[in-house]
């Protein structure tokens, strides 16, 4: 990841809910923060307000999940540690501390609590009627062979990219079962990272192609070569009950891994959602220097890598021209898999990050059940509207392309900047909208892009946890 492109960025997503008494933690009064520190002018909308949760303190910061609206858990890439943030304080001992390959952009990727457990939880504890249970934690992550980094130190290749289920005990989290283990590559990117829990209660994770098109490995069928190898648990969304066992017969076939994939031909993603009005899965993909994009994602979902990115053909990754047969040289597993256009593509690539509907009110009825876009290479925050049949986006004239080729088209979408590498987007207990991002405020520098002033990428800086709120 120390060279970043549109795909070298780092996402994971959470369903929240309020919970009071499950995880009992009492910070010291020094600990305690009565008032956010209030961002410089971020947001566009002069009746919003960006406030700084914590800043300064979390190392790499790639996703966060809350447990309460003052409870935050955020995950460290390179550290391979779950971090706590109580009250705006992000305590000494972290809650979990694994081993973990971060070549580039391997590390701990994701993390998604069970919120409907959550809230049961909380009745129970409320009530007292029960003991509660213990909470489950989803994490994914590249464990390493012996200690953190050694496929940098000591070129040691990771055992593989993987989920894990934890139980929240005592403040910590314990009793680890595996429920994926999904393959790694010599380049250590595209690994996704993305976790959710969709409104069928079952896991959804991202998990990109490996980059293995970079080596010359044997590229796949999930990757569009119709004479390819058969799929072995890249390139796509991966859909499990929460013990790990595929659900039902499969989309793409009946045998394992095949039966895993919700969605294939995907080059890299950093960021699914649900929207809460249908249940319909979106996602975000990043293209290599053109065609970041947005999709709605049905069952089957071909996203078109490696022969199409955005809506150009591509040869060798390189974009051709518009790409109108939809059905030429796809592979689509005899019939179950569909490719359809993006609904929403960048030209040039901005690092699309995180996707997420505001399913509340709480910043004006204007943005209720609206979506919500980061960016990593110019900490842009965007914002859309939904069609009324929301399978669609309301784009404008400016953008009724659905591309965006120049800057004054963009400005168009764009709800705040100057959050810096954005890597998550979560709407908390709360209601507001809460902004992870690498480093605080400015764009990160890639080559690729215009030269323009940038925070340079060191892999050592800190990250910044925000919250919009209604400027009352």
């Amino acid at each position: 990841m120390a060279t970043m492109s549109s795909k070298r960025i780092i996402v994971i997503l959470l369903i929240f809910v309020v919970v009071t008494g499950v995880i009992n933690i009492t910070p010291s009064t020094s600990q305690l923060v009565t008032q956010s520190e209030v961002a410089p002018r971020i947001t566009r909308d002069s009746n919003l307000k960006t406030e700084i949760v914590s800043k300064g303190e979390m190392k790499f910061p790639t996703s966060m999940a809350f447990l309460s609206p003052d409870d935050i858990l955020v995950l460290e890439k390179n550290e391979g540690t779950v971090k706590r943030i109580v009250n705006g304080t992000v305590l000494p001992e972290p809650l979990l501390d694994v081993n973990v390959a971060h070549k580039n952009e391997r590390g701990m990727l994701g993390i998604v609590i069970d919120s409907k457990q959550l809230f049961n939880l909380t009745q129970e504890n409320k009530t007292q009627k029960q003991k509660p249970n213990n909470l489950y934690v989803f994490l994914y992550y590249t464990e390493s062979m012996n200690k953190d980094g050694d496929d940098v130190t000591e070129g040691k290749e990771p055992l593989g990219n993987r989920l894990y289920r934890y139980e929240l005990l005592n403040n910590k989290l314990v009793n680890p079962k595996l429920l994926l283990d999904l393959p790694t590559n010599v380049t250590g990117n595209h690994n996704g990272g993305k976790i959710a829990i969709g409104p069928d209660d079952n896991i959804y994770l991202t998990i990109g192609d490996l980059g293995i098109l970079d080596t010359g490995a044997i590229p796949k069928q999930i990757q569009n070569f119709r004479d390819g190898q058969g799929p072995d648990g890249s390139s796509g969304i991966l859909r499990i009950d929460k013990n790990g066992q595929p659900v039902g017969e499969g989309i793409l076939g009946k045998e394992h891994p095949a039966n895993l994939y919700f969605a294939y031909g995907i080059r890299n993603s950093f960021g699914i959602d649900f929207d809460p009005k249908n249940g319909n899965l979106w996602d975000t993909e990043n293209g290599p220097y053109n065609g970041d994009e947005i999709n709605l994602v049905k069952p089957g979902f071909n996203s078109g890598w490696s022969e199409v990115q955005g809506i150009w053909q591509l040869k060798n990754q390189i974009m051709q021209k518009v790409f109108h047969n939809i059905s030429a040289g796809l592979e689509n597993f005899n019939g179950t898999g569909n490719y359809s256009k993006p609904e929403f593509t960048w030209n040039t690539t901005v690092g699309v990050t995180d996707i997420k509907f505001l399913a509340t009110d709480k910043l004006g009825a204007n943005y209720e059940n609206d979506l919500f876009v980061g960016d990593f290479h110019n900490g842009n925050l965007y914002h859309f509207d939904l069609r009324k049949d929301r399978m669609r986006l309301f784009l404008g004239e400016a953008l009724k392309d659905r591309v965006a080729n120049n800057t004054a088209e963009l400005g168009k979408i764009i709800f705040g900047k100057g959050f810096g590498g954005i890597t998550d987007l979560e709407v908390g207990p709360d209601g507001y909208l809460y902004v992870l991002a690498l480093y605080f405020g400015g764009r990160n520098c890639d080559p690729n892009l215009p030269n323009e002033p940038c925070v340079p990428y060191t892999g050592t800086n800190f990250g910044t946890l925000f919250r919009v709120t209604p400027d009352r």
